[in-house]
């Protein structure tokens, strides 16, 4: 299995002191399953690559573990070859001094953001390249897979790709991503999980898991499916709620206490159910859903036909499931919604053919350079006839007496915008698309800030 990282940084080479491997050397490291050799394909000033190449035994991998019945699967299998925990462990024994972000001659530059490139292979693809990017993606890595070619050269893998990430960040956050990562593509480990390992995950996961919209999928995957550690992770990951349910309570709680004396949620619902009903849409789909509040207010209408709920977090889709009352007595018939676990950064043709896209709340939430892709995705390729967006107007938070002056009304939201910056996206994104979008105003209207809450409903 094949790992190299390579920066164009300038002078490139020091990626060697980053990595304390000096590039005109190559390096051996020797495991009880195989070894690990380190060397540099390329090393210029404009650019250079470090390879990690992990030769892993297979009879090693066996011997001693108390197999005597001398089934073939115990040798002939794809351990030696996969990217896996195997290549995790070797990454740490390798270049730990790097992980930790220390560079004795190099600090300035271990602590700075370097235009990166990293290149896995071959990588497993447990659930496919839509768990690829729904891992990799949201941490601000530009994902592109190569199918890796069958024996005969006609046909490719669904199972395992070429993984090439491209970005800029940290190297050590580069490093870390992959540590927790590649075992969570391959969705097993080599070793015994146990308490300690939730010790490990925590360390390599600071500063981005708690915040990882796929934060369940990782932690469970990389503990082995079992849920009692995956629970005290998950605990301990957001200490301040003990779990994602009190956590989605809290967040929902900090802005209903803002809004509460208008009851601007309940108008928000009104006013999006009338604009969906107004395009005359039967199959709709609400993407970036939560729990299933416009799901809810839909149900109740007879008008739509099919139901789509999209969210990237789990847990949001469990509790969307419970109040939409799915596969329960008294629930909608199984046909007429349906939730789907996935990322608006990518292409989905599970949704694709919806009337209408609602994304309610939702842009707020996302990493301005991660906007383009979810126009491309929603405008550009699934295309529905009607686009309908909210979105807090930013003039109006002077009037919430409990907002202090800079602050957002969520913690987890990225920007708020002015009804001219809303105003000259959704015009972008028009002109672009061929959309044709009509605004309005949510809530209790102020002649000089606007109202609370800004929709725009694009027509194809």
């Amino acid at each position: 299995m094949f790992l190299s990282i390579a920066t164009t940084h300038q002078p490139a080479t020091d990626l060697g002191f980053l990595l304390n491997k000096h590039p005109d050397r190559v390096h051996e490291l020797e495991l009880t399953y195989g070894k690990v050799l380190v060397f540099y394909p390329e090393a210029s000033e404009t650019r250079c690559e470090a390879a990690l190449v992990l030769d892993v035994d297979p009879i090693g991998l066996v011997r001693g573990m108390g197999q005597s019945d001398g089934l073939l699967d115990q040798y002939v299998n794809d351990r030696p070859y996969a990217a896996s925990s195997f290549l995790s462990v070797a990454l740490n024994k390798t270049f730990r001094t790097a992980m930790n972000g220390v560079s004795s001659a190099r600090q300035d530059l271990a602590d700075s953001d370097l235009p990166l490139e990293a290149v896995v292979t071959p990588l497993p693809m447990r659930g496919g390249e839509q768990v690829v990017r729904q891992l990799f993606e949201p941490l601000g890595w530009r994902v592109d897979l190569d199918r890796i070619a069958s024996p005969d050269g006609e046909t490719t893998s669904k199972a395992y790709a070429r993984l090439r990430l491209s970005g800029t960040a940290r190297l050590s956050a580069l490093l870390n991503h992959l540590y927790v990562l590649i075992p969570v593509m391959d969705d097993a480990k080599h070793y015994w999980v146990d308490d300690a390992e939730i010790d490990k995950l925590l360390k390599r996961g600071e500063g981005w898991l708690d915040q990882h919209p796929a934060k369940e999928l990782i932690v469970l995957r990389y503990l082995r499916h079992r849920r009692t550690l995956a629970r005290a992770a998950l605990e301990r990951l957001v200490p301040e709620t003990q779990d994602e349910a009190l956590e989605s309570d809290e967040r929902s709680r900090d802005e209903d206490a803002l809004e509460t004396p208008i009851r601007l949620n309940d108008q928000r619902m009104a006013a999006v159910v009338e604009a969906l009903r107004a395009s005359g849409a039967k199959t709709i789909a609400d993407l970036g859903c939560g729990e299933g509040k416009l799901l809810q207010h839909l149900l109740r209408e007879r008008w739509p036909g099919r139901l789509i709920g999209l969210d990237p977090a789990a847990g949001e889709l469990e509790r969307a499931a419970k109040r939409l009352k799915l596969h329960m007595l008294g629930g909608p018939p199984e046909d007429r919604v349906s939730l789907l676990h996935g990322s608006l950064t990518y292409r989905d043709e599970r949704w694709a053919d919806a009337d209408a896209a609602a994304l309610v709340e939702v842009i707020e939430h996302l990493d301005p350079d991660r906007l383009p892709l979810v126009e491309r995705v929603v405008f550009g390729e699934a295309r529905p006839r009607t686009v309908l967006v909210t979105t807090p107007n930013a003039e109006y938070n002077t009037l919430f007496p409990n907002l202090p002056t800079g602050r957002f009304r969520h913690r987890d939201h990225r920007f708020e915008w002015t009804r001219a910056e809303f105003r000259s996206w959704a015009e972008r994104v028009g002109a672009t698309y061929g959309y044709r979008a009509e605004f309005s105003g949510i809530g209790a209207n102020d002649k000089a800030l606007g109202s609370p809450t800004q929709m725009a409903v694009f027509t194809r």
